[in-house]
């Protein structure tokens, strides 16, 4: 009897003991997991009733929660939701957060161990938690010229500020509504992303960070880069730049997109050759140079790297071991050359600023509820792609682009404009992308832009970056400058 007893006993003890080693396993190593888990009710409960901080623009909120009546409490809802939904992303009962919502939440909701004091403030005086605000870099006047220059288009801009990194618009369109996802009506809500999801245009498709897009032309900035710092060329240097350029290893050659040879020269000047937007000369100085300092001087600008952790942007990318054609084509934005918008605006900020590649920020800083700072952003310098001479030569040589050459429709009355057009070829099927990066002034830069048009709704003949992108990035720079 006494053994059966000591048996029982043990077994109770081993049992309690496990269910305590399990308790304190999923309090200690599971506990963000399972709170964070999609399908935990309970915790989407409780932080549906925490009055979530707003997301600013200066003192604006584009994003801000709002009492309700049911028994979530709180809306979340967006000022101008498609113009930002890039930026803010969704907060969704069901399909959780994107974007900031997801990046800031614990910030937002109040959560954050940053917040610990505010919190113990809140349960001393028995109020309830509230999130912290979050305050971005975005210029509304500029992200409104980006919205609208692409009405009726797909594709994207991004303006960056070249002495800081600050992002100060991010548009995508075509864009959605972030409301209709986060409603509380959690059937219409469901029938909203079904159709956001089927939608042939994509558009929860964020193009201006992580879709990839071979950015043409816009590239031989990156290549004229390479070749000034290499001290083998000036702006004055003469490239063999005629109508076709024989390739080695293939009988296809390189053209010209116009037939012709650089300028009416078959040795144009590296200016001429930017001017003309010459396809020759910069495979011709693609081969001089070969794969290695074309993705030393890429990876300098940024390529590589993954760049706005606050939205996720994916890396920009240059082929690993193109061959000799493969690396002409290279040197001229196509082949294997893959960028999103983000990263041509980072080449032109980091030309503006003297050749230093500033860290791109979306967050200038967050607040707790009564206006206290809790963080503030500050600049930070990625890479130094050129030297400040090879800087002011590359701004020599895209003023002369626009003054000029092929990015005419993106000057700006009173105003000195750098810039570079870009026409990329995908596939017969696909219409070629149209893409302008400039900034301005050009002596005193306030802001440069990448617009990437992916869709016009034009004829093929048509598409072209000075024509459809650089009256965009004008807009935009213009909004920036207060013109």
């Amino acid at each position: 009897m006494n053994s059966a007893i000591r048996r029982l006993a043990v077994a109770a003890i081993i049992l309690m003991l496990a269910l305590m080693a399990n308790s304190t396993y999923l309090q200690a190593f599971r506990a963000d997991d399972l709170n964070g888990r999609n399908d935990n009710r309970r915790v989407r409960d409780e932080q549906f009733s925490v009055n979530r901080g707003p997301i600013l623009i200066g003192s604006t909120p584009i994003a801000q929660s709002k009492p309700s009546n049911d028994r979530f409490e709180f809306q979340r809802t967006y000022a101008s939701g498609p113009l930002y939904a890039p930026v803010t992303g969704y907060y969704s009962y069901i399909f959780g957060r994107a974007g900031i919502e997801l990046n800031q939440n614990s910030q937002l909701n109040g959560s954050d161990p940053s917040l610990v004091f505010r919190r113990v403030i809140d349960v001393i005086t028995d109020r309830r938690q509230q999130g912290a605000s979050v305050s971005l870099t975005l210029n509304a006047a500029a992200q409104q010229a980006a919205y609208n220059g692409l009405a009726g288009k797909k594709g994207a801009v991004v303006a960056i500020e070249p002495k800081t990194g600050k992002v100060l618009a991010l548009v995508s369109r075509p864009s959605y509504d972030p409301n209709v996802l986060a409603g509380h009506d959690l059937d219409e809500v469901s029938a909203a992303w079904k159709r956001l999801n089927e939608d042939k245009t994509r558009p929860m498709s964020n193009r201006a960070i992580k879709e990839l897009y071979p950015p043409g032309s816009t590239f031989k900035l990156v290549t004229s880069a390479a070749a000034l710092s290499s001290g083998k060329y000036t702006p004055e240097t003469k490239v063999h730049s005629p109508a076709e350029l024989p390739l080695p290893q293939t009988t296809v050659p390189l053209v010209n997109e116009n037939g012709r040879n650089c300028g009416g020269s078959d040795n144009a000047t590296l200016t001429v050759a930017l001017r003309n937007s010459c396809n020759t000369a910069f495979g011709t100085i693609g081969l001089a140079l070969g794969p290695d300092a074309l993705r030393e001087q890429a990876e300098k600008f940024g390529f590589g790297e993954r760049q706005l952790p606050e939205l996720g942007a994916v890396a920009s990318q240059f082929p690993g071991d193109p061959n000799q054609p493969q690396t002409a084509q290279s040197a001229i934005g196509q082949f294997d050359v893959r960028s999103t918008p983000l990263q041509m605006a980072m080449v032109a900020a980091g030309i503006a600023n003297g050749g230093d590649v500033m860290k791109p920020y979306l967050v200038q800083g967050v607040r707790t509820a009564d206006l206290k700072t809790v963080s503030e952003t500050k600049p930070e310098s990625l890479h130094q792609a050129v030297s400040p001479e090879v800087a002011a030569q590359l701004t020599a040589m895209m003023v002369d682009v626009v003054n000029n050459g092929t990015g005419k429709p993106g000057r700006i009355d009173g105003v000195q404009v750098a810039g570079k057009t870009g026409t990329a070829q995908t596939s017969p099927e696909k219409p070629p992308f149209a893409w302008f990066t400039s900034f301005a002034p050009a002596n005193d830069p306030k802001v440069a832009v990448a617009v990437m048009i992916e869709d016009a709704n034009v004829a093929r003949d048509d598409i072209a970056g000075g024509t459809l992108a650089a009256p965009i990035a004008k807009r935009v720079m213009e909004a920036v400058l207060g013109q």
